[in-house]
């Protein structure tokens, strides 16, 4: 040490300088670091969510344009994901978001962290039984793919069983309601009101789409549910 204040060459002041420097690169670099990873598990989940319409649109070539049904109205063997399963390839990878934070409890519970549009695969009866407007379940019932919701990544609300697999997207009327279902900020969000980040929405078309959780809940707040086929009345 020379001079007052002097540490091996260096001031007080520098070697504290120094140390802030250090600080700040390794922060930037944690920040950098948890981007692209944020950006990493959305790409897998987009490729997840694609191949399940792929999968969706083989199942229906196969079984005369008819989807396959949720465990609404079927048993937990017969829930659709496990109807796909001979056409998705790595299954158990396919079936799980890599950012669910509940991934490892749905896949040991034979559940999936994708759920379907209940508008599309839940059939709607009146108090009588009588069914409500036409059959949805069929490709040929889908009219404009392009704008109507298939899939969805669930809420950690959601159950992780294989017996919870369909939102019940009538009920999207208010942010609270949607967000039961649907894990809106899954890519890049930090919790809290579930309105930062954003999340991955597949189509009948095959196209996934990120949207921003700020986007889905202000289209929420104008009386629009987005998971309404089009054309379709609530």
């Amino acid at each position: 040490m020379s001079g007052s204040g002097a540490i091996g060459g260096f001031t007080l002041v520098e070697l504290l300088v120094v140390i802030a420097i250090i600080s700040i690169l390794a922060t930037a670099g944690g920040m950098a670091f948890r981007g692209a990873l944020v950006k990493s598990k959305q790409a897998a989940c987009a490729g997840n969510m694609r191949n399940i319409g792929v999968a969706m649109q083989m199942y229906a070539q196969d079984n005369g344009g008819r989807l396959p049904e949720t465990t609404h109205t079927v048993g937990l063997d017969k829930a659709w994901i496990y109807r796909l399963e001979e056409h998705l390839g790595d299954f158990d990878q396919t079936r799980i978001c890599p950012a669910d934070p509940k991934g490892k409890e749905r896949l040991a519970a034979g559940g999936s962290s994708y759920i379907l549009n209940s508008f599309i695969f839940v059939p709607q009866y009146d108090a009588f039984g009588n069914s409500l407007g036409k059959p949805m379940n069929r490709l040929s019932s889908i009219e404009d793919p392009e704008r109507t919701l298939m899939c969805v990544i669930c809420s950690d609300r959601v159950g992780v069983s294989a017996g919870n697999d369909h939102t019940h997207s009538d009920r999207w009327t208010s942010w609270a309601a949607m967000r039961n279902d649907v894990a809106t900020d899954r890519h890049g969000g930090s919790g809290g009101d579930g309105t930062k980040g954003g999340a991955n929405y597949l189509y009948f078309s095959g196209r996934v789409e990120f949207i921003a959780a700020m986007e889905m809940k202000r289209k929420i707040a104008r009386g629009v549910n987005p998971a309404l086929p089009p054309g379709m009345t609530q």
